[in-house]
């Protein structure tokens, strides 16, 4: 579990959290200002990020932040801009535990790529808890994804997803179009997310 001097276990009742998720592209707001004007409670980082698309980051100290890599992270920005990786841990705060996974299914052979085989997944995940708000880059099979390898969702996210129905499911690296975007399943809420989404928690 991930400490932070942010957890806080003390409302049953709650506010929504207001909440800033990014991914995939450098989002084209100023992340220090957006923050401040709408009241942001909780940064979410979903991956696939050069390390100077989240240096503001780093000037955001008043609030979480926390996320996963994405299969073309270098894995080594989160540290050095405040963000709590997130991946095969979770964390509570205001009321809610999040859980989190990194990478994409394996398409090539590069050992540097945040990416796993489907059997590599499963194993990762055996055993992981029940949460209430999943992030995940790769979105589970079947949900938000394609057959072809590079944008095939993991099986272990799916069972996971059958078993534990979190209330809230965010991820990206898909391109998902239109009306054939997964927003819902078995109730769970399923947030798809492009550059930028404010999401109430």
């Amino acid at each position: 579990m991930i400490q932070s001097p942010y957890n806080d276990q003390s409302a049953t009742a709650r506010t929504p959290l207001r909440v800033l998720a990014l991914a995939d592209r450098r989002p084209k707001i100023n992340i220090i200002q957006t923050v401040r004007d709408r009241q942001i409670d909780l940064i979410i980082t979903l991956g696939d990020f050069d390390r100077s698309d989240l240096l503001a980051l780093a000037y955001i100290t008043d609030i979480p932040k926390i996320g996963v890599y994405g299969n073309h992270d270098s894995g080594e920005y989160m540290q050095e801009v405040g963000i709590a990786d997130m991946h095969c841990k979770i964390w509570q705060y205001r009321g809610l535990t999040f859980g989190g996974f990194q990478g994409c299914v394996r398409y090539k052979d590069n050992p540097q790529a945040i990416m796993y085989t489907q059997e590599e997944a499963t194993k990762l995940m055996q055993g992981f808890p029940p949460v209430d708000v999943f992030l995940s880059h790769c979105p589970p099979r079947g949900i938000n994804d394609e057959e072809a390898i590079d944008h095939q969702g993991f099986d272990a996210l799916r069972q996971y997803l059958d078993l534990y129905h979190p209330k809230v499911w965010l991820h990206g690296h898909t391109y998902p179009v239109g009306d054939q975007t997964v927003t819902e399943y078995n109730g769970t809420r399923i947030e798809y997310v492009y550059e930028h989404k404010f999401l109430s928690l």
